[in-house]
């Protein structure tokens, strides 16, 4: 997809929230989706505190064009590439321009389960109280996953982070729910017709929720973020599903703004020395993967603690702190 402007881009990776003057509420200008990516849950509105501001993201045109198609298409976008160059911060960066609340976030590692991700029923603990059959609804926790499905007229932005750290079965398990955008409750669809609409706590707090029939369906499909460090391989029909994206490396420029945006602009004196460091780091990275935090973490000593990074002495410390990840 091209076009001579931007116009069709609702996320720029402007760093900007929906509520700056110098943004727009891009999300509002959401076309409908392909008729084969249509849901019906009946929309019902959440008061969400504003995603908490963040750095300018640091990405190109071909990634901003590849972030907007999967929001377009109502598809996951499958982002990879080395540690630190921003996969993560994608997700809350799209939650904050387009002002859709924090961003659900959902780590993953070798234990986590599908079933964790849609919701918890506290049988235990509901036997152990006794509880009425309407209180059932209080043993019942969404996950980050179902919190994200509920049904609401703007998405929210569901983080899956890294997915590639999953048992080998966990990817084809989503496929049926981000395939289909819903899921049901058992413990809930089971329940006399007087009780179809029960009230359940949501993963990210706030005000208890109805679902009815045990069946929780999104309206508008959220903007899935899965995150990938390239540890594995995807089954081919995981992929077909997917917007991939792969994160390129930053070079110096680009480092020395995200360093401007933590700290702000640099002074005469503290240029050099970060300059010197940010070389350093990318000739690192030359031979092994390297995340952007640690070079944060240098420029953060040489700049607010006058550590001379530079020095003789220090070169051990420097060694340490910009260490090869394993």
């Amino acid at each position: 997809m091209s076009q001579s402007d931007d116009k069709w881009l609702i996320f720029n990776a402007t760093g900007q929230g929906k509520d700056s003057s110098a943004s727009r509420d891009g999300i509002a200008g959401l076309p409908p989706p392909p008729p084969w990516r249509r849901f019906h849950g009946a929309p019902h509105e959440r008061e969400l505190p504003a995603a908490e501001p963040r750095a300018k993201l640091e990405i190109g045109r071909e990634e901003k064009e590849l972030v907007n198609a999967a929001i377009y298409l109502r598809r996951p976008l499958l982002v990879t590439g080395r540690p630190g160059t921003g996969k993560s911060s994608l997700a809350h960066a799209i939650a904050h321009e387009l002002g859709l609340g924090p961003a659900l976030t959902w780590p993953i590692n070798t234990r986590s389960t599908l079933q964790e991700g849609l919701y918890r029923y506290d049988a235990i603990g509901r036997l152990q109280e006794k509880a009425e059959l309407d209180k059932i609804g209080r043993y019942i926790r969404l996950g980050p996953l179902g919190t994200a499905l509920l049904p609401s007229k703007r998405p929210r932005v569901l983080l899956i982070d890294e997915i590639d750290k999953s048992d080998l079965d966990f990817p084809n398990d989503l496929l049926n729910v981000l395939e289909e955008g819903w899921f049901e409750i058992p413990e809930l669809s089971r329940l006399p017709e007087e009780q179809q609409i029960v009230s359940v706590r949501p993963h990210d707090g706030g005000g208890d929720v109805p679902v009815t029939r045990g069946r929780v369906e999104c309206f508008a499909f959220p903007v899935v973020v899965m995150t990938s460090n390239g540890e594995r391989d995807f089954p081919a029909p995981f992929l077909r599903r997917c917007v991939r994206l792969e994160m390129k490396g930053l070079d110096e420029a680009a480092l020395e703004r995200i360093v401007e945006a933590h700290f702000g602009a640099l002074t005469d004196g503290e240029r050099g020395p970060t300059r010197a460091l940010i070389k350093d780091f990318l000739k690192r990275c030359e031979t092994a993967d390297r995340a952007t935090d640690q070079l944060l973490n240098a420029v953060y000593l040489v700049i607010k603690h006058r550590v001379d990074a530079s020095s003789q002495h220090a070169a051990g410390l420097r060694d340490a702190l910009l260490r090869e990840l394993k």
